[in-house]
């Protein structure tokens, strides 16, 4: 396997390497995808520990990867963490070790502060995460379909109830699976070439999320997935797949960043329909002219 030479390349390969690997390699793959900070901080042996391997276990999965050893594929996260803007991040983790400063306890004050600083986080991961050719890219595939399908449940509910709304201010025909009744089975069934999944799901994913998402892919239908990570298991499935990164050791999770990105998905969507329209209608007044 090549040697990545950066963390976004790491991710790519450890996902398309994913099922072929052992289960013990899966199992470091997602703590070291999860945790890259961690890791490119930490020796082998407490990367070793937090992972719940053997020191040699890495060592055998960095050379998988292409590498000479665990140090040289560290470099990677250590490169990946130095690229980044580590402010707010240290602010969440001084949280974590203690109280935020001026909370009193688990007083309103101190709620507010964690989750506002927690919020900047993400927003500032994201930017590191989410490449403009894929937001391109999603956009383009969504203004060509004939009609774009949204998914999610749980958590991730809100994310596609706004996708919908905005994107129907667009004109963009676009309907909202809720599975009401138990017909989501059959609704998806029903989405035909040339129209378009548009789906979200965070860990713990949605079974009924995933298996649509497979099912639409099988059937040669696009998707478009927001997730946190690169071995979410809607990657393999996804025509663009938005892996926002985000920690899943917080006990309620953020929707602050994958609402941004979907905000700016349809701003994006909005931009590619307003320039023909536009174009359209300056053609009309002056054919009207003449």
């Amino acid at each position: 396997m090549p040697r990545a030479s950066s963390f976004e390349e790491f991710a790519a390969a450890a996902a398309e390497a994913f099922p072929r690997l052992s289960r013990q390699q899966q199992q470091i793959a997602q703590f070291v995808l999860e945790h890259p900070d961690r890791l490119a901080l930490g020796t082998v042996a407490t990367m070793a520990e937090a992972a719940a391997v053997q020191p040699s276990a890495l060592i055998r999965f960095a050379n998988a990867m292409g590498f000479g050893g665990f140090t040289e594929m560290q470099q990677v996260f250590r490169g990946h963490l130095l690229d980044r803007s580590s402010s707010y991040r240290e602010r969440i983790e001084a949280m974590r070790r203690g109280k935020p400063p001026g909370a009193a306890g688990a007083s309103g004050a101190g709620v507010l502060h964690r989750f506002v600083a927690e919020g900047m986080a993400e927003l500032g991961q994201i930017e590191d995460n989410v490449r403009a050719a894929d937001l391109s890219k999603a956009a383009e595939l969504i203004c060509r379909a004939t009609r774009v399908h949204v998914l999610a449940q749980r958590r991730a509910f809100p994310v596609a109830a706004y996708l919908s709304y905005a994107l129907a201010q667009l004109d963009v025909k676009a309907s909202l699976l809720d599975g009401v009744g138990g017909m989501l089975p059959d609704v998806l069934r029903q989405v035909a070439s040339g129209e378009l999944l548009l789906v979200t799901s965070f860990k713990n994913y949605s079974p009924d999320v995933v298996a649509a998402a497979a099912g639409a892919h099988a059937r040669g239908v696009p998707v478009v997935a927001i997730t946190d990570f690169a071995l979410s298991p809607l990657r393999p499935h996804a025509s663009v797949c938005f892996a926002l990164g985000q920690g899943t050791d917080a006990a309620f999770r953020s929707l602050v960043a994958p609402l941004c990105l979907a905000q700016a998905l349809v701003v994006s969507v909005g931009h590619r329909l307003v320039v023909p329209r536009r174009s359209a209608a300056a053609k009309a007044v002056k054919g009207s002219k003449t």
